[in-house]
């Protein structure tokens, strides 16, 4: 469906917009991939590292308006990953994260339907659901503005769906590379937060891949969650290091014990598919009624149980210290993680399907 299609990409220099550029250029012969981030340098950079013409590179920040509304011309589909996302950073710098997580969001909706979009995908996160930081709590902000837009955009407009995901492999900033420095520095311990945290756990390609699947999958106010993986940290730790000492060093302002991806609140609303959950919209649209339960590519959902809830620790499928190994290999090689896309996210649905199954 991107054959000749125009992209823009906000938060297109990071981690997750460098493989969605690589992805797009690889896999499907666009008319134009448009860039849209704030960093110069990394424009630059990349710039040199991917000599690709049909590559437009647009300095600009989502605070901007009138610089989104430029940068959006005749473009057909929107994949917004910018976000001020690390969770201590926020906490420290409230004001900031709200300009960029909401605002920002208010400001890419207004554009798209100003310039006739047609589809829009916007990345939320795990820490959306049940927020305890403000991080989380911008997110589901953004969120709610992402489901709501549907009705701004009217019967025949843009539409607008969220992808919500866990903790990615190895992006920056992320503990794969932190415990990966501390080793390579030759450090006698792994800092470790709490022994029982839990994360749910996705590879950048698993990410990418999930989102341009769920260009056409959706109708329209949907926030789709991958049936995905959990790891213990302190599995990680000591998958990464068996030789060293993990040192507790306490949960960081606003950090979760556990992370949650669908709700029990939103159990009414959720329906689940083989590889995927779906959480309906709360509010009607007008002009518009959608069975989510059947999706764009024929694909059929169910409801949940109306105590469901989705999260790290009552996940049916964790990660071995193998698996967590192969998952930090390809990711701090930079390599393609073919093997680990949809087929991978599909084979976890079986085992977490199983796991709920006998949990029950």
């Amino acid at each position: 469906m991107f054959d000749g299609a125009r992209l823009l990409i906000t938060g297109g220099t990071g981690s997750f917009g460098r493989r969605y550029v690589d992805t797009l250029l690889k896999r499907y012969d666009c008319h134009s991939v448009i860039v849209f981030s704030r960093d110069e340098q990394k424009h630059y950079q990349l710039s040199l590292d991917r000599p690709d013409p049909r590559l437009r590179f647009f300095v600009g920040d989502v605070r901007d308006y009138e610089r989104l509304k430029m940068a959006m011309r005749k473009v057909d589909y929107v994949i917004h990953a910018a976000a001020m996302k690390h969770v201590p950073l926020a906490e420290y710098n409230p004001f900031e994260c709200l300009k960029t997580n909401i605002y920002g969001a208010e400001n890419l909706i207004r554009a798209a339907i100003e310039e006739g979009v047609k589809q829009v995908i916007a990345l939320s996160t795990d820490k959306a659901a049940n927020p305890v930081n403000l991080y989380g709590a911008s997110k589901l902000a953004s969120d709610k503005l992402f489901v709501a837009a549907n009705n701004l955009s009217g019967a025949g407009g843009t539409r607008f769906s969220v992808v919500r995901y866990g903790n990615v492999v190895a992006s920056a900033g992320s503990v794969v590379p932190f415990f990966e420095r501390l080793i390579r520095e030759g450090s006698d311990h792994l800092p470790v937060t709490d022994v029982r945290m839990t994360r749910f756990w996705i590879t950048l390609q698993q990410g990418v891949d999930f989102v341009l699947r769920n260009f056409a999958r959706m109708h329209g106010g949907e926030i789709f969650v991958p049936k995905i993986p959990s790891v213990r940290i302190d599995d990680l730790a000591h998958a990464m290091a068996p030789h060293l000492p993990r040192k507790g060093v306490g949960i960081r302002p606003g950090e979760k014990l556990h992370e949650v991806m669908c709700p029990v609140d939103d159990s009414r609303l959720t329906l689940e598919f083989d590889d995927h959950f779906v959480i309906q919209p709360t509010i009607k649209y007008y002009g518009r009624e959608f069975d989510y339960s059947h999706n764009r590519l024929g694909e059929t959902g169910r409801p949940v149980e109306d105590s469901f809830d989705y999260r790290s620790d009552n996940n049916g499928y964790f990660l071995s210290e193998a698996e967590i190994l192969a998952y930090n290999r390809h990711a701090l090689a930079n390599d393609s993680f073919a093997a680990y896309g949809l087929a991978a996210i599909t084979a976890a649905a079986a085992l977490a399907d199983r796991g709920m199954r006998a949990c029950a």
